[in-house]
């Protein structure tokens, strides 16, 4: 299926690794301009090579190295885009930290941590982003999120701050209606990819990881990236164009919500 988004121009965030270089690559092989950014600059160049050679020739893809945590970190991700590009149709938004253990000792630092390392990068983006999506007649916004923002499961600052994901998405997703920009959120259950968090679990201890895929997930396995990536780029293509305010969820059947 041709999703329609040749020469489209797309930004993800967090996209160095995961979900966030899955959703670059898919969007880089169905036709768009893509830029990346992340905190790691060689970690970057690496997947800004891997995510060309997935697209349409040289010249389509752009790497930022940027902090979209910090207030004034979004701004050259945009605007450097738009200079290479000439615009901007697609926002994916994949930033998220959310430390801390159970109210009794969560910090309100750990607390603040998670809102500015999750929530806020969204905000952020897709307040600069939406003006020049506008001047380009409309566009797509995806906000990752995860099936522990629907219902309970994840750690107790990662549910608040990924429900709260969920939410911005459908309150934008009413706000922007009117300018022809959709916004939806992506829900993914347990993906493993190599550096990630069920990854480093699955080296400390196999045999329990082991157990939870046979307790919790009725495939018997992981989710992996691209099977993320595939929905987030469907989600920003005109094929989805009577899709906004949803979140999509992506688990293999693993979250137990209606």
């Amino acid at each position: 299926m041709d999703l329609g988004l040749t020469d489209k121009v797309a930004i993800v965030t967090g996209s160095s690794r995961g979900l966030g270089l899955a959703s670059a690559r898919a969007l880089a092989a169905e036709g768009c301009r893509v830029c990346l950014c992340a905190r790691g600059d060689a970690r970057l160049r690496d997947a800004a090579a891997e995510v060309e050679a997935a697209g349409r020739g040289p010249g389509r893809v752009l790497a930022v190295a940027a902090d979209v945590s910090r207030p004034e970190g979004v701004q050259p991700v945009i605007d450097r885009t738009v200079e290479t590009f000439g615009g901007l149709d697609i926002l994916v938004n994949n930033v998220g930290l959310a430390g801390g253990g159970g109210l009794l000792d969560t910090t309100d630092e750990q607390w603040q941590e998670a809102i500015d390392q999750t929530l806020m990068p969204a905000v952020r983006a897709s307040r600069l982003a939406v003006p020049h999506m506008q001047r380009r007649g409309g566009g797509a916004i995806v906000i990752l999120a995860s099936i522990f923002g629907r219902e309970a499961g994840g750690r107790m600052t990662y549910n608040a701050v990924k429900a709260a994901e969920i939410s911005l998405g459908k309150s934008l997703a009413q706000q922007l209606a009117p300018l022809n920009i959709r916004v939806n959120s992506v829900s993914p259950g347990s993906i493993l990819f190599e550096g990630g968090s069920w990854w480093r679990r699955q080296q400390a201890d196999p045999a329990g990881i082991a157990e939870f895929v046979r307790r919790e997930l009725p495939f018997g396995r992981f989710g992996t990236p691209e099977e993320v990536g595939d929905v987030v780029a469907f989600l920003c293509s005109p094929r989805a164009s009577w899709i906004s305010g949803t979140s999509v969820v992506v688990d293999g059947c693993q979250s137990r919500s209606f």
